[in-house]
């Protein structure tokens, strides 16, 4: 499987074309330049050394070691896999991670506390220790749903990619719950009996979609939807690279905690609602996961992704050897021949 850690620096390429539609307005103005002085071909055989398709090599040159360089910076991963190493019984568990860009707000009503996500990444990594013989599953969202990890017992791999969320990898930003849960239900094994469930981390705040009626769908389907809610009703300003984020009229945006309506998905999904920032999260948790019946289960794990990017980085070192090396003008060889050789004046 082939992913990118950084897939966001993959918008750069965009770069690329106009590079390209620079180049060829360079060229046209050139050319616009040299008839005005003359016809070409009298006027290209008084520039012997100039070569009129080495600029078009150096540029694809210089643009495939724009696009390699792009590609290290997105940290290109391969190579993870999956086994499957006997059977265990358990649950399947699906967490449904918001990612949206006002997780990164403090979890609290202080600004400089922990963020969002950190907690929430804190309270999943202690459950997953207690899901010893239960599948997982981690799915991300803001304006969309990605499955980030399909399902797995391997509890130390699921940390692993629990570990590597942010809030940048969802190129859409948004809080649609509501896709979040129909994405969750697609993650589960459909050939076990399972019992099932989704854990729902959110801070409520869902602008995209009717998130109660995705969870009642889901509990139709003899799935459990639970909610963990975090922040607070005071809210906390949303942290950006200058500061914090404000609005239109240059006031700070303040992200609050909907608790109304998280707990409005959790009693339509027939789970439970936990504040993140209670003691007991993980207990009240892992207390109604327990309450659902176990079954026989395949045990499958994850091998980690190789990074790739050493592999990039010789072809961009490649490309930039060539790129010194090749000049704008004609071989050497060429200079051996006399272009303006005359012809002797016949003797009358």
């Amino acid at each position: 499987m082939f992913s990118f850690a950084n897939p966001e620096y993959l918008y750069l390429l965009f770069l690329l074309p106009a590079i390209a539609g620079l180049f060829l307005l360079e060229r046209m103005a050139r050319r616009r330049k040299i008839a005005a002085l003359g016809k070409e071909e009298q006027i290209t055989r008084l520039m012997p050394d100039v070569s009129g398709r080495k600029p078009i090599i150096r540029l694809i040159i210089i643009l495939l070691l724009l696009a390699t360089t792009i590609i290290i910076l997105a940290r290109p991963r391969a190579g993870a896999g999956k086994k499957t190493t006997g059977n265990v019984n358990g649950i399947e568990v699906v967490v449904a991670m918001d990612v949206s860009n006002s997780m990164n707000a403090s979890c609290t009503s202080d600004p400089q506390d922990m963020s969002r996500l950190e907690r929430s990444k804190m309270i999943m990594q202690k459950l997953i220790d207690r899901l010893r013989n239960d599948k997982v599953a981690l799915v991300v969202f803001a304006g969309k749903a990605y499955m980030q990890m399909p399902m797995t017992i391997d509890g130390q791999s699921a940390k692993m990619f629990l570990n590597g969320i942010k809030t940048s990898m969802v190129p859409m930003q948004g809080t649609a719950i509501g896709s979040a849960i129909d994405m969750s239900m697609t993650a589960f094994t459909k050939e076990t009996k399972a019992s099932k469930a989704i854990i729902l981390i959110t801070d409520g705040e869902n602008f995209e979609d009717d998130a109660a009626d995705a969870a009642k769908n889901a509990s139709h389907n003899d799935i459990q939807v639970n909610v963990i809610g975090v922040g607070t009703s005071e809210g906390a300003p949303i942290p950006t690279a200058g500061g914090f984020m404000v609005d239109d009229a240059g006031e700070i945006v303040t992200t609050r905690l909907d608790e109304d309506k998280a707990q409005q998905i959790a009693k339509a999904g027939n789970g439970i609602y936990v504040q993140g920032n209670a003691t007991d999260a993980v207990d009240a948790l892992d207390g109604s996961l327990k309450k659902l019946a176990s079954t026989n289960l395949s045990q499958v794990t994850f091998t980690k992704s190789d990074e790739q990017f050493p592999v990039f980085a010789w072809i961009a070192l490649a490309l930039l050897v060539a790129n010194v090396i090749l000049m704008n003008r004609k071989n050497p060889w060429v200079a051996r021949h006399n272009f303006f050789k005359t012809k002797k004046a016949t003797e009358q």
